[in-house]
């Protein structure tokens, strides 16, 4: 299957049994369940989350309309995930001291991208974030901030299970801008509305 072949839409209330197909025993990544950026705490109490509990938490949000996302298929079979949403939905947001910025009621993030191994590399990231994107703006959003993340040593690629959050390629292509934030270990891409 070409990735012309792909096609995405926004998640429903009612998708429960296709996230589960998709994201596997695991929860997608270490039985995170995307609920990583959904809790304000990390350490013991995130360790804690992690598997069941995160699991139990992230059905009870998609099936009460809290979660915004987009699932990509090819055919009937789901191939990926992406997350999105206002940025005051995510407070785990506010504890990464090198994500931090000014921002406004009306500032959106990307937050997770999920794709099985074997439809990594394939364009499926790119169309999910082209959908996240353009539903985003459609939902009020007037900038959007990914969050990308580098290599600690270039030119080497930061393995696929560790790239949830996108890589800079991807944000780029679809049109978003680093931020100029000297001194900062972790990048903010930014897409925003143009007229």
């Amino acid at each position: 299957m070409t990735i012309d072949q792909i096609h995405v839409r926004p998640l429903k209330p009612g998708d429960w049994p296709i996230i589960v197909n998709l994201f596997g025993d695991n929860g997608a990544c270490g039985g995170c369940w995307c609920m990583w950026p959904r809790v304000p705490q990390g350490g013991k109490s995130w360790h804690e989350a992690k598997g069941a509990k995160n699991r139990e938490r992230f059905r009870r949000l998609v099936k009460a309309g809290k979660v915004h996302g987009v699932l990509a298929f090819a055919g009937e079979e789901p191939v990926g995930w992406c997350s999105f949403g206002p940025r005051s939905t995510f407070p785990r947001l506010e504890r990464v001291r090198a994500l931090q910025r000014e921002w406004s009621d009306t500032t959106w993030s990307i937050v997770c991208f999920y794709i099985p191994s074997r439809w990594r590399s394939r364009g499926v990231a790119t169309k999910l974030l082209e959908a996240a994107t353009k539903e985003a703006f459609a939902l009020g959003a007037t900038e959007i901030e990914g969050y990308p993340v580098v290599p600690t040593k270039a030119p080497e690629k930061v393995p696929a299970a560790f790239a949830w959050t996108g890589v800079p390629a991807l944000f780029q292509a679809a049109g978003y801008e680093e931020l100029n934030r000297p001194g900062v270990s972790r990048p903010i891409y930014l897409g925003r509305i143009t007229r």
